[in-house]
């Protein structure tokens, strides 16, 4: 969900599998323990964070309100590398899901300057998610060429809210977003609902090529291609898939958060022709029908929680970084609130115990747990979790990592860490020894 105070993204919330409390799941296992500080201020509702891949050290941050904006080495870049908040669909000041929801880079991006958005336009039933490309400036590194949009995809919205809205490039090359149920409450929309209905795309996340045809290719492995539903749907049965991920290691799984109704949250790992369940389902519970439902033919969460824990999963990222051993391959992840749902959410981590078996963890912080209020994540290898608004670094306080707060009366960040340098090591910035 989207909570604009005003325009601030409020992230969906959080529950583990089996409703586990948080804290150790294992017996004797004591809770990794962090610190948030922020890094980025003077943000408007910033809601994802990507880098191009071209080694300048930038770091370009997704604000709902219509904005790019760009932070390097520490700084805010005043001007926007793109703003398009103009043809956005008016936004409500108090509450909104839409906006300009994600931003993917094109895998060669330092050879063509492509690179993808999704934002939400007037048009449609009640608005138009758009999915287009843009291209940056022949003459400046630091600005989005605002006239070089080529829309690549349209699709009507019956609701404002439960629009997904993450754009992804895989291991594979191809782009994939998502799209939640249409919105509303219970997906009250036709006889099965948009999630089980595979001749729409709402409720599913989309796998495209925009490197073949105009406006794109179907790739030939698509499930559904050359059999009833839509050729571009790569997995359904999702209520509002707001964040997913690719794990950059092992077998680079997809991690995806979708957010719940009224009871349930959960994690899933899309699969290649996955249904989901909802809205038969919420979570491993019965929905519609709410008892006696048929889990025949439908993939589980492989972590799930109640709203006594939280209630609006965010999502997240596997640590595939080097600098803290203790966060290998867990998945990190955050939740907008406990309940109540007052935007006071926390920060989790899940351990896979065994091939496809999962447990929740709750970090802690200066003895207490971790607030949280939107993304966690560390995609880029350099130590830190960017996790809300104004944007935060997560200094984990492991005995296996190094001490990488900045000196004493330094501004958060004044170290200099580049966002997008994997070999980073603090050796490199001799302020922060």
């Amino acid at each position: 969900m989207v909570v604009p105070i005003p325009f601030r993204r409020m992230p969906t919330s959080l529950a583990i599998l089996l409703a586990v409390s948080a804290g150790p799941a294992r017996a004797g296992e004591e809770p990794l323990a962090i610190e948030v500080r922020e890094f980025a201020g003077g943000l408007t509702a910033p809601l994802a964070a990507a880098h191009p891949g071209d080694g300048s050290g930038r770091l370009f941050i997704v604000e709902q309100v219509g904005r790019i904006r760009i932070w390097r080495r520490g700084e805010l870049a005043e001007t926007p590398f793109l703003d398009i908040s103009s043809k956005l669909i008016p936004l409500n000041p108090n509450f909104d899901e839409r906006g300009l929801l994600g931003l993917a880079f094109h895998p060669s991006y330092a050879e063509n300057g492509r690179f993808f958005v999704r934002y939400s336009a007037p048009g449609g039933t009640n608005h138009l998610q758009v999915l287009a490309e843009y291209r940056v400036s022949d003459d400046d590194p630091d600005r989005a060429d605002p006239d070089s949009e080529r829309v690549i995809l349209e699709v009507d919205e019956p609701e404002f809210n439960h629009n997904g809205g993450t754009i992804a490039f895989g291991p594979d090359g191809m782009l994939y977003t998502s799209y939640g149920d249409g919105g509303g409450a219970g997906d009250q929309h036709g006889e099965i609902g948009n999630g089980q209905d595979i001749e729409t795309l709402l409720g599913k996340i989309v796998r495209i090529d925009v490197d073949g045809d105009m406006p794109y290719g179907i790739p030939a492995d698509n499930p559904f291609v050359g059999i009833p539903g839509r050729d571009e749907i790569w997995a359904y049965g999702l209520r509002n898939p707001w964040k997913f991920s690719f794990d950059r290691g092992g077998e680079q799984r997809l991690f995806c958060a979708d957010v719940g109704q009224s009871a349930w949250e959960e994690v899933d790992l899309i699969v290649r022709g996955g249904n989901y369940g909802w809205r038969v389902m919420e979570g491993t519970h019965c929905y519609d029908p709410p008892v006696s439902c048929d889990p025949g033919g439908k993939i589980l969460p492989i972590a799930e929680y109640g709203h006594d824990i939280g209630t609006s999963i965010t999502g997240g990222y596997v640590y595939r970084g080097t600098r803290y051993p203790s966060l290998q391959g867990k998945y990190i992840f955050g939740d907008f609130s406990r309940p109540g749902f007052g935007g006071n959410g926390r920060l989790f981590y899940l351990v896979e115990d065994q091939p496809g078996v999962f447990s929740l963890h709750e970090f802690v912080t200066n003895g207490g747990p971790a607030p949280a209020c939107a993304d966690a994540g560390d995609a880029n290898d350099d130590g830190k979790l960017d996790i809300g608004d104004p944007i935060y670094t997560l200094n984990a306080l492991f005995a296996d990592g190094p001490d990488i707060r900045p000196p004493s009366g330094a501004i958060p960040d004044a170290c200099g860490f580049d966002p997008t340098d994997d070999a980073l090591d603090c050796a490199s910035y001799p302020a922060c020894d």
